[in-house]
């Protein structure tokens, strides 16, 4: 059995090759790919940090109350050097302030961020994410818990909502998981069912996808009007789904203007 580290440390590589990839692919979303492939270098950096720690010092009874705020506050200077370096000026200028504020300061805000059950997209999300992810998938790996049998629509490693789902390969077709937005544990869940309100009604649950990203597609509900992306990896098994669902930000356009709401955004906030 590889070691918790080894688990860790292979997410990383993947997710920065993919996102190097996709920077080139599509000129709408060159941009975010360029900024998320710049955060997935620095948050590979953090789990670095994370995981030369021994997990013992680490609380898993209650999960967010074992995230080291501290540790996570002493890397936003360099978060906020990578935004200035790679990313759009607008949130180069709103990460300002935060980037010049005292620990005390921030450590505050991430405690806040992190009470909330499904705090609204911001600057402080935007934060929170980047330097909470991998203390959270690091400390998630660390349980060795079994492979999750479907558990409901939250996360059975934090308890947090899921950010997308994935199709994978299983037998002649595919299973579908949800994937955490808090600490990316994947758990499985039923194809025909809104994760949101529990619809099952087939013709309420429709699901719109584009010949521009043909492994990724909306799955909404015509119920309570929500809707997260799925990447298949059926049909695309190279897509890494973390990296593909970011790169088909155009899709959460077509969502929106059709008055659906994402069950939660994505770390650049769509």
């Amino acid at each position: 059995m590889p070691s918790l580290w080894s688990r860790t440390q292979e997410t990383w590589e993947p997710r920065i090759a993919r996102a190097q990839e996709l920077c080139g692919s599509n000129p709408a979303s060159g941009q975010l790919m360029n900024l998320y492939y710049h955060v997935l270098r620095f948050q590979a950096t953090i789990c670095d940090d994370v995981s030369a720690e021994t997990t013992s010092s680490l609380d898993p009874s209650n999960f967010r109350s074992a995230l080291d705020l501290r540790r996570a506050v002493s890397a936003a200077p360099r978060l906020a050097t990578v935004v200035t370096e790679s990313g759009p000026a607008v949130l180069a200028a709103e990460l300002k302030p935060w980037s010049e504020a005292s620990p005390e300061r921030l450590q505050a805000a991430l405690q806040d961020w992190l009470a909330a059950d499904n705090p609204p997209v911001s600057t402080i999300s935007f934060i929170a994410r980047a330097l909470l992810e991998p203390q959270a998938e690091f400390l998630a790996a660390s349980r060795n818990l079994p492979p999750p049998a479907s558990v409901g629509n939250r996360c059975p490693a934090c308890g947090s909502a899921p950010q997308l789902a994935v199709i994978r390969p299983e037998g002649d077709g595919g299973k579908r998981l949800l994937l955490c937005f808090l600490c990316h544990t994947e758990w499985e869940f039923r194809r025909v069912l809104c994760p949101n309100c529990s619809e099952t009604d087939h013709e309420k649950l429709p699901r719109y996808s584009t010949p521009d990203f043909p492994a990724v597609r909306v799955e909404a509900c015509d119920t309570c009007r929500t809707y997260l992306k799925s990447v298949d990896l059926t049909v695309d098994g190279h897509a890494v789904p973390l990296v593909d669902e970011i790169a088909a930000a155009s899709l959460d356009l077509w969502a929106a203007e059709r008055n659906y709401h994402k069950l939660v955004a994505n770390l650049v906030g769509f």
